[in-house]
């Protein structure tokens, strides 16, 4: 049975399943799972009961999140400051990870069915040489075109490019902050911190976060879509100083001829896109490659 979809929601879960999906629903929630050890603590159980209990939770979660019609999850799993815990506590925790992900990921082919995609990412300390020698020879590219750095260009170069910003992020434990997690891409989420702990988290303590975003859903789709637009006018902003130094360089006055400015425009916009997919295409790459080579060594 999976793992994921073992288990249905009771009645009444389903009844304000329904209630809750009839307003604006996240498309993507991020889980700060916190609070773990002190579950144990207080269970007066080993950590690692603790931990596992968490991983079971978040298996339950998934579910729960499949069921409201969320189709994109992100969780904050481990950190490189959890290193500094005992080698015993790590060590366990990396062997449950395997279990539990590998299971998980065996379960990829079945919920890409029902819209699902399971992605395991990570955090690195540095990223690889050749990846930061490529970054370095790009930047130092864009002296003559610095048009080309922008924060949508920033968006495309991050892990996560391929997926939207998370509309939810959830903590549990009571702890108020987000420990560098998804920094950038949560700048427009709803942000939700909540006091139980995690393995003991609840289908309603989900509904309760979802309802607070629902509350403040206007206020952060305006506040988004202003970012947006302004994001756009300070890239025509640039493109327009661009093609008027390019035009007093011709000799033409500060106006320039409309037509003239025109093709300059588009010209300058076709150049600046190409650019950008050719960096896009081999930062991929190398990102592919270090992979490969870290898969190859970790067999």
């Amino acid at each position: 049975m999976s793992w994921i979809r073992e288990g249905e929601l009771t009645i009444i879960e389903r009844f304000c399943a329904n209630i809750i999906k009839a307003g604006p629903m996240p498309k993507h929630v991020a889980f700060i799972m916190d609070g773990n050890r002190r579950y144990a603590q207080k269970c007066h159980v080993e950590r690692q009961q603790g931990h596992s209990q968490g991983f079971d939770k978040l298996a339950q979660t998934l579910r729960w999140c499949l069921n409201l019609g969320i189709r994109e999850v992100t969780v904050y799993a481990f950190s490189i400051e959890n290193f500094k815990r005992s080698k015993e506590e790590v060590d366990g925790l990396m062997d449950l990870a395997r279990q539990k992900f590998s299971r998980l990921l065996e379960e990829q082919e079945n919920l890409k069915k029902h819209g699902v995609c399971i992605r395991v990412l990570g955090d690195l300390p540095l990223l690889p040489l050749d990846i930061q020698e490529l970054i370095a020879q790009a930047v130092m590219a864009t002296r003559n075109y610095n048009n080309d750095v922008s924060e949508s260009l920033l968006d495309k170069c991050l892990y996560t490019s391929n997926s939207p910003d998370p509309d939810l992020l959830i903590r549990t434990s009571g702890e108020v902050r987000l420990s560098d997690f998804l920094l950038w891409q949560t700048s427009h989420s709803c942000l939700v911190f909540q006091s139980v702990l995690w393995p003991e988290y609840s289908f309603w303590n989900l509904c309760e976060a979802i309802l607070r975003f629902q509350m403040n859903y206007n206020a952060l789709q305006k506040a988004r879509d202003s970012y947006m637009e302004e994001r756009k006018q300070q890239q025509m902003e640039r493109d327009q100083a661009y093609v008027t130094k390019k035009l007093q360089q011709e000799g033409f006055a500060s106006h320039g001829d409309s037509r003239r400015r025109r093709t300059l425009l588009q010209k300058c916009t076709a150049m600046r896109e190409e650019r950008i997919q050719g960096f896009l295409q081999a930062l991929e790459h190398k990102r592919a490659d270090f992979f490969e080579r870290l898969c190859t060594v970790s067999a």
